[in-house]
């Protein structure tokens, strides 16, 4: 554990400068944001927003939002905007690194013509729907709209290929005018919005280049990943290089990590190797939910009920939808699961986390949150009397918006971009958390203490989003060791505990286990009979909407040996960092009312965050694989 004192310090540093964390101290001493000569080699930490929609997006303007991607770059830069809904103009405390905006493919840009008295969209059923301003009229527009994904239908009448294709062009346009090599970075991306029957299998597009490609895909081209991928492919050889990033999957009814294909016939190694290729991430977090786990799944976890989200099929009226195959941790054990029986793992994601607000700004300050789905969540009042969705869900059961921060040398699109395909990336429910993760064979125990950790980590072993090599002597019996280090954000809470996950297949068979790592205040909280620490207790004043920083660490950090390893078994890891709890939003827009909080709700949040995990692949000579795959025989030849 390292001294509060030199936490301070830095808190000091990132309050009066905007900078980066400079990776090649253990201490924050910080290179200025933008370039100061020579990349990192060592790398930066970034944080930034990669899920965002905006006017462009047919659902958004259906809610009321007229902020447009200009409106969207501006507020991630840090600038104030003007929120239309209401009037209110809102600002980040902390700016954003870099940022991707993701609207819809289905239908972009085209609702905006229907407020045009001059265009026959205007006289169309959903154009007078919008046109009458009234809330419960637009989520009729986007109850239509969203059934027609769902029952893979387009409305005939908002299908215009050139109107379309002019506004991608413009959104192009507008992304690379934000685009700021070493001061702010900016993706081109899109939204693939498949969701057949309701099931959410959503995934963002996102491109290397600065021309990007000349068409996006739609869910209207096809529902089914197999085809994404091969737009994706045919792209790669056009010159563009990309990458997917599904998200929402604790809302997809199973889809997103299922045994089968989309035809329903079994997984091969081919089909493997093409979801790994394609989809380098998965969406941890977001407005709609954490998707990390799930109390039935992880039922040893005390924390895996955060910010909940009921599993509601999108649109579908609030339909539960199932859990198996729902959440990403269960994702990655079945990814090596496959890994031991094909020898490619299909679900082999890094981490990051997002907003998908739908109002043109990323409020992922709880703080500072003003809604994130344009009149149906507009003011505190809505917000908190709100009875319904057509999302599924009460306005007050969405969670502010998560952030994704990336280990780069530079703050440009092309290092951004490798950074994330590289899965050396890690999410967060918001705050700027600092964190580290390394895996190798032979770190000292007294590996953080020293100045030029970051350097020597990375000498001896991995970093997050990496494989273990094998062990170089051929010791297969010794356990890998791992190195996390995290930081807290200077606007947010004390760090409560450093958290590994473990996931691992046996015999066929899936097991997982979380591991205390290291944990404030270490030397009063105790280890109970389970197993358990116990809770790092509460300073929230729930009625002022307040807390103090008085428990917790500002920094915590730790050389950890996995008791368990078995070198036999194939492993995945990674960190979950908590901070101490404070005042959730719902609870911060309660004191502007001057009522108590909503009683279906947490008052308080234990901000996180989630790295990239660390895979463990046994040497051939140890894989030792069961006559009968257990685990997965129902769904193997």
């Amino acid at each position: 554990m390292i001294s509060r004192n030199i936490a301070v310090l830095s808190w000091i540093l990132f309050s009066c400068f905007s900078f980066a964390y400079d990776a090649s101290a253990q201490e924050n001493v910080g290179q200025p944001k933008g370039e100061r000569g020579k990349p990192n080699p060592l790398k930066n930490v970034y944080f930034g927003e990669q899920h965002m929609h905006t006017v462009n997006s047919p659902d958004a303007f259906a809610f009321g939002t007229r902020n447009t991607p200009d409106d969207a770059y501006r507020f991630c830069k840090g600038e104030p905007i003007k929120i239309h809904t209401t009037g209110e103009t809102v600002k980040k405390k902390t700016p954003y690194d870099w940022c991707a905006l993701t609207d819809h493919a289905e239908y972009m840009g085209v609702m905006p013509l229907l407020l045009k008295k001059d265009n026959p969209l205007a006289n169309t059923e959903i154009g007078k729907m919008i046109a009458s301003g009234d809330p419960k009229q637009g989520e009729a527009a986007f109850q239509q709209i969203i059934t027609s994904a769902a029952i893979n239908t387009p409305i005939s009448y908002m299908i215009d290929a050139k109107v379309m294709r002019s506004i991608w062009d413009e959104q192009k346009k507008i992304t690379n005018k934000h685009n700021e090599p070493g001061k702010f970075t900016t993706l081109i991306a899109f939204e693939w919005t498949s969701i057949p029957q309701y099931q959410n299998l959503h995934h963002n597009v996102f491109f290397r280049d600065d021309k990007g490609p000349d068409v996006q895909f739609s869910s209207f081209d096809s529902v089914k990943r197999e085809d994404l991928w091969t737009y994706q492919e045919v792209q790669r050889s056009l010159g563009h290089e990309n990458f997917s990033i599904p998200h929402n999957s604790n809302v997809s009814n199973g889809l997103m990590f299922p045994p089968r294909t989309s035809y329903g016939t079994q997984i091969t190694k081919e089909w493997a190797e093409r979801s790994a290729a394609n989809s380098v991430a998965v969406e941890m977090a977001q407005t709609k939910g954490a998707s990390e786990t799930n109390p039935s799944l992880s039922p040893n976890d005390e924390f895996a009920g955060f910010e909940d989200y009921y599993h509601n099929l999108l649109g579908s009226g609030g339909v539960v939808g199932k859990v198996d195959g729902s959440f990403v941790r269960q994702g990655l054990i079945t990814g090596i699961g496959f890994q031991e029986m094909l020898g490619a793992n299909p679900y082999k994601f890094g981490i990051v986390a997002g907003a998908d607000t739908h109002n043109g700004a990323s409020d992922n300050e709880e703080f500072n949150y003003f809604g994130v789905h344009g009149n149906t969540d507009k003011t505190p009042e809505v917000r908190l009397s709100s009875q319904g969705s057509v999302a599924g869900e009460p306005a007050r059961r969405f969670s502010s918006p998560a952030t994704t921060a990336v280990w780069a040398p530079k703050n440009t699109r092309e290092a951004i971009f490798d950074a994330i395909k590289a899965k050396e990336t890690y999410g967060t429910s918001g705050t700027f958390i600092r964190l580290r993760f390394f895996g190798g064979w032979d770190y000292p125990g007294d590996l953080l203490g020293d100045r030029e950790f970051v350097k020597k980590a990375y000498a001896g072993g991995v970093p997050m989003g990496g494989d273990l090599p094998p062990h170089p002597a051929k010791d297969f019996a010794k356990a890998p060791k791992f190195a996390v280090w995290a930081l807290k954000d200077p606007n947010s809470g004390n760090l409560d505990r450093i958290q590994i996950v473990k996931g691992w297949f046996d015999r066929g068979y899936a097991y997982e286990k979380v591991y205390d790592v290291v944990w404030a205040d270490a030397q009063n909280r105790k280890v109970d009979a389970y197993g358990k620490v116990a809770p790092v207790g509460n300073t929230v004043d729930i009625k002022q909407a307040t807390y103090t920083n008085n428990i917790g660490d500002s920094q915590l950090s730790a050389v950890w040996t996995d008791p368990d390893f078995d070198p036999t078994h194939h492993a995945v890891y990674y960190v979950r960092v908590l901070e101490i709890p404070t005042p959730r939003w719902t609870t911060y827009d309660a004191k502007k009312l001057g009522i108590d909080p909503p009683q279906d709700v947490a008052p308080t949040i234990q901000e996180r965050a989630w790295s990239s995990p660390i895979w463990y692949t046994p040497p051939a000579e140890l894989i030792k694989r069961p006559a009968h795959y257990y685990g997965l025989q129902p769904f193997l030849p």
